[in-house]
């Protein structure tokens, strides 16, 4: 008789007791991915410049409209409590304060890649796109371009577009400059 190793995910519970009990540190830089604990990567200065200026923007575009989060979870079901670097949430006067936003409130989700690239486009992307979440930056600082996926389809995106300095995107309906967002001077 064959015997098949089984792996054992963990759940969203299951993963916030792990943190209650002092198994996961406050300081620990992780987020749960179809039942999966990974370890966030370093951030580095133009990592978090970039997010903080693309947070600025789009606070400004967008108040009173939507709620722009920035590396806090977003709980897409059961097994899958993501932390990506900026969320564009349907507005709500309460902030989310009674439970994590999940799939439908959600109007897009911004990575800023460098060493995490291959992960944001081979893990997130299909998680993101198997939920309906309908449109999924990605911020490339090594190649200085963003790629929008939109159009989600079962477990993948069926609409890639990628942009670079010289280019402006739109979302929600404003233009934006990629050159400034990349803050490339």
């Amino acid at each position: 008789m064959v015997t098949e190793v089984v792996k054992r995910l963990i759940n969203v519970e299951e993963y916030y007791k792990m943190a209650e009990v002092g198994i996961l540190k406050p300081d620990d830089h992780v987020e749960l991915i179809n039942g999966e604990i990974f370890e966030k990567t370093p951030i580095g200065s133009r990592h978090a410049a970039v997010v903080d200026h693309f947070a600025k923007v789009m606070n400004q575009l967008f108040e009173g409209k939507a709620i722009v989060r920035i590396q806090n979870p977003i709980r897409i079901d059961n097994n899958n409590e993501p932390e990506p670097d900026i969320s564009l949430l349907t507005y709500r006067p309460d902030y989310y304060s009674s439970a994590h936003p999940g799939p439908a409130d959600l109007l897009a989700i911004i990575e800023v890649s460098e060493s995490s690239i291959r992960f944001d486009r081979e893990v997130k992307a299909p998680l993101y796109a198997t939920h309906g979440i309908r449109e999924y930056w990605i911020i490339d600082l090594d190649t200085n371009q963003i790629e929008i996926f939109s159009k989600p389809q079962d477990d993948a995106y069926t609409e890639t577009r990628i942009f670079r300095p010289g280019d402006e995107v739109l979302l929600m309906g404003k233009k934006l400059s990629v050159k400034e967002l990349l803050i490339l001077g």
